[in-house]
């Protein structure tokens, strides 16, 4: 049984082919910087491919990568029949879904009824969905939601402070997201400090692109930093985070703009590129912070350290108390300095930092000292075979 688990992110699409009679990878590969100076990595036979193939949209990237499955050159499989199942990674269920399901047109439709709250992710969820059943009719297809793993979250916790009409006529209430990846890392994490999941206190930093925070309490979660969208939570590479809500009308006052035109402030111009003003990829902040001195990024990184470090601390709240820290996704398993200057906000509690250990990108380590009273590691998170379990799971039902 061979799975294509496809992950449209704001500006990325990651896939995998995977064979689930051994949860082996046969193919995998992440187009970066969609509409930009797009290229995608592709690994297949243990050799990785860098192929520079600029592309405006997520379906001329899907279009491409599904070409390279295929490549002769390096042919992972010989027909696209081989495929039994295709899992969609869907960022925004709402309340419409609390698992995964079948896709068919009424989830599309419902998919898209969440546009509004999920607008980067959503719309392209649909386009890959709408393009695979174009390359692919036979094949039936599986959505597994992030937002499945926060329906655990108490009520006093998702519910906002606004009255409360406008949850009972528009469910506007704290959704969450990342809840694939935060399932996977915390129930990882678990196992590294030798606590059964049943009975431990993790806190996930899910910090990519698209960056949140989970508390897991005995394997579930119980708040999490992103909202009832994706911009809400921590700053991200060009989400704002969490605002003064009197910022949005101010500046929508003093500068004119329309809802949309404030939407995409907020969603692609904010963040750390809001602040440093370079751009949205913090391995291009680091080089202008640490390289050249650059002032304005600096400003972006150290904000985002202490916000994130300040996340930390509010969940042990929430749980009473911290068991383990993971760091995870593309900037919490490979930027170093910013896993070493958010701990060095939390050293109150006791953590420390093992310089060495933590310069490490990419791969599954602790990061904190020997004498750290709360173990930190880096696990590299793995959305896709999660979603794979889930899509194979169905088709069998």
């Amino acid at each position: 049984m061979k799975v294509l688990v496809i992950n449209c992110g704001s500006s990325s699409l990651k896939y995998q082919l995977i064979d689930m009679t051994d949860e082996e990878v046969i193919a995998k590969g992440t187009y970066e910087r969609i509409g930009e100076k797009s290229f995608l990595t592709h690994k297949v036979n243990g050799e990785k491919y860098v192929l520079e193939h600029p592309v405006k949209n997520h379906k001329e990237a899907l279009d491409f990568a599904i070409s390279q499955l295929l490549n002769e050159e390096y042919k992972a499989i010989s027909s696209l029949e081989e495929i039994n199942a295709i899992g969609h990674r869907i960022v925004h269920g709402g309340e419409y879904f609390s698992e995964s399901v079948i896709i068919t047109d009424e989830v599309i439709e419902k998919i898209d009824k969440c546009s509004s709250l999920a607008p980067v992710h959503n719309p392209a969820a649909i386009i890959g969905i709408k393009a695979c059943r174009e390359l692919m009719p036979n094949i039936p297809m599986c959505a597994v939601f992030d937002t499945a793993f926060h329906q655990t979250i108490p009520e006093e916790r998702y519910i906002y402070p606004i009255p409360y009409k406008y949850y009972e006529k528009y469910r506007i209430r704290k959704y969450g997201a990342h809840g694939t990846s935060h399932f996977f890392v915390s129930r990882r994490m678990a196992e590294l400090i030798n606590k059964p999941i049943e009975n431990s206190k993790i806190v996930v930093c899910h910090l990519g692109q698209g960056a949140s925070i989970c508390a897991v309490l005995n394997g579930k979660s119980v708040d999490t930093s992103m909202g009832l969208t994706p911009l809400g939570g921590i700053p991200m590479c060009a989400r704002s985070g969490d605002l003064d809500p009197s910022v949005v009308t101010y500046i929508m006052e003093k500068e004119n703009l329309t809802p949309e035109e404030t939407e995409k402030m907020l969603n692609k111009e904010s963040g750390v590129f809001g602040i440093s003003g370079i751009s949205a990829d913090f391995r291009d902040i680091e080089k202008e912070a640490y390289e050249n001195g650059n002032e304005k990024a600096k400003l972006a990184l150290n904000h985002y350290k202490y916000i994130v470090a300040q996340f930390i601390v509010k969940y042990a709240v929430a749980m009473q108390g911290i068991d383990g820290i993971a760091f995870t996704a593309g900037v919490g398993e490979n930027q170093y300095r910013v896993r070493k200057g958010i701990l060095e906000n939390l050293a109150f509690l006791g953590i420390t930092v093992d310089e060495e250990n933590n310069k490490v990108r990419g791969e599954e380590i602790r990061i904190s000292g020997k004498d750290s009273k709360i173990p930190v590691w880096v696990v590299p998170t793995n959305e896709e075979l999660v979603i794979a379990r889930d899509a194979l799971r169905l088709i069998k039902k």
